[in-house]
């Protein structure tokens, strides 16, 4: 592939408490505020408590959810006295760190989230472009290797997603893992800026395919079933037709049918209300060009 030469990345934003409950997020941005952190070498710092009432509240929303505000649709419509906070909270966000896709945008968005799931390390990126699949490459580089994932409902450029860390409770293993991995991103950016080149290659990434739900009562609603044990805890690992996936509360064992795809966000506990028991990926592999910053 040829060589990409990109605009520098002079200005990034750190983003936590977007869900008010995933705390590794919060303390980091509460910390880098505390420590007045705005300039790291050539890029401006500007950090951000996305849902300050819902942090106060130690909720994942006030009343819906931020992280599905930042629509084309949402941030077009007028604000009323009806409008629910987060629909304005994302409208005043959008205005601080964008308009979103305009050239007074942030050059880099990142957005601090802890999930309940076993997932370790995840990256996820809203559309696939070099920096993003560069960033990723290097964090697979010089910490505990990340997975990619690419999801199209986010609402940032980029997503930290660390766990498993219950909601409302900040683990020192989970908070170092996200701090870690926030430093090196902000490392690469430096290096990026400073006209380092770096290689392309190959990177291996995961592709959103589709949700699954629990299984229901027809009539209530009400789940007949759990995810089974052998997946508990299996995010990224292979599923395949007849493995178990749920245990109804009677002992019986329902089984995977389709073709083969990778589980996550496997019994995440802010998905209940949304009908997810848990995600399905493709894994792919991607081909990025060697980047660098262009000359003035």
């Amino acid at each position: 592939m040829e060589h990409v030469s990109l605009p520098a990345l002079s200005r990034v934003a750190i983003c936590g408490g977007t869900h008010g409950n995933e705390l590794s997020g919060v303390w980091i941005v509460r910390e880098m505020q505390k420590q007045q952190v705005e300039k790291v070498g050539s890029i401006s710092i500007t950090t951000v408590m996305s849902n300050p009432r819902a942090v106060e509240a130690c909720k994942r929303y006030m009343e819906t959810d931020l992280n599905r505000c930042f629509t084309d649709a949402i941030l077009s419509a007028p604000v009323t006295d009806v409008t629910p906070y987060e629909v304005r909270r994302a409208h005043e966000l959008n205005a601080q760190l964008g308009p979103k896709g305009s050239q007074e945008a942030m050059d880099l968005v990142c957005d601090l989230h802890n999930t309940t799931a076993n997932m370790g390390l995840c990256v996820i990126f809203t559309t696939f472009n070099w920096i993003s699949l560069h960033i990723y490459k290097y964090l697979k580089s010089v910490c505990v290797v990340p997975e990619f994932v690419s999801e199209l409902f986010l609402l940032f450029s980029t997503a930290f997603e660390v766990g498993p860390q219950p909601n409302g409770v900040v683990r020192a293993d989970i908070y170092n893992l996200m701090k870690e991995a926030l430093d090196h991103l902000v490392d690469w950016v430096q290096e990026f800026n400073s006209g380092i080149t770096f290689e392309g290659g190959e990177v291996e990434a995961y592709v959103f395919e589709k949700s699954i739900d629990y299984p229901r009562d027809p009539d209530t609603n009400e789940l007949t079933a759990i995810i089974h044990p052998q997946l508990q805890d299996k995010d990224f690992i292979l599923l395949k037709p007849g493995d178990p996936i749920f245990l109804s509360f009677s002992g019986e064992t329902v089984k995977y049918e389709g073709k083969e795809l990778y589980p996550f966000f496997v019994n995440e506990c802010a998905y209940y209300e949304k009908h997810i028991a848990f995600h399905l990926a493709q894994k792919t592999i991607l081909t990025i060009p060697s980047v660098s910053v262009e000359n003035d």
